[in-house]
């Protein structure tokens, strides 16, 4: 998920992708969490499972949620030696200038530079091949709450419930659960940033109700559904 437009404020959160923002007006403030110090920069890169907060309303940002198995996830992470890492200012500028037409980002100059400057032809990481198995399944079917059954996942994956269980873990780093709670934030999102109601973006994604959306969007985005809502207007995604 790549979105860009006027930046805002999340409080404490974590979730299960490399994240990328990069400020194309003005700076951003970044930290690990409450009562940690601020770091003052134009860009930065936020390791998975990372807590951090971010303050962002003075600036224009472009911001990408990267997932960690990928190859530019890889690619990402290997620069994050902490949590968070702070991208020098020269180098912000030159990713600026790759983005941006006018000072505008192009959809089409944001992937190139993803794929060709940042990726550099890395491969993705070697994983189990039944949780590459089950990967490609739940994103073809996180519409279809039958289909994401630890039943059906499981034969997917040609391994036991309790073996896909410990395998998915140990090869992605999160449990299956959690995993699958934060895909489908990310399709509430989409559908909340689309117009829709925090009821009906919850309904869509799988989500019990809107409380149960609104708790998993403060927990692992740092904001409400409301907040999120309001973005729609200024922002565009990729």
């Amino acid at each position: 998920m790549i979105v860009w437009g006027t930046g805002d404020v999340s409080s404490e959160h974590r979730h299960h992708s490399v994240q990328l923002i990069l400020a194309l007006t003005a700076s951003l403030r970044i930290r690990r969490g409450e009562g940690e110090p601020w770091n003052i920069c134009d860009a930065a890169l936020v390791r998975a499972d990372a807590p951090h907060e971010v303050d962002a309303r003075d600036a224009t940002v472009l911001v990408a949620f990267v997932e960690p198995e990928s190859a530019l996830g890889a690619a990402l992470t290997a620069r994050i030696p902490a949590n968070i890492t702070v991208i020098p200012a020269a180098e912000a500028a030159r990713w600026r200038a790759a983005v941006c037409v006018a000072g505008t980002p192009s959809g089409e100059r944001v992937l190139n530079w993803l794929d060709v400057d940042l990726c550099g032809g890395r491969p993705s990481p070697t994983l189990h091949p039944g949780v590459r198995r089950v990967l490609s399944h739940v994103r073809n079917h996180l519409k279809e709450p039958d289909m994401l059954s630890l039943r059906s996942l499981a034969a997917v994956a040609g391994l036991s419930p309790s073996r896909l269980m410990h395998v998915f873990t140990a090869t992605m780093g999160i449990a299956l659960r959690p995993y699958l709670l934060w895909l489908r934030l990310q399709l509430a999102c989409g559908e909340l940033m689309r117009g829709a109601s925090a009821t009906e973006a919850a309904l869509q994604a799988g989500f019990a109700d809107a409380a149960h959306l609104s708790r998993t969007c403060r927990r692992m985005l740092g904001a409400t559904p409301t907040a999120i809502t309001a973005r729609k207007s200024r922002c565009e995604s990729g």
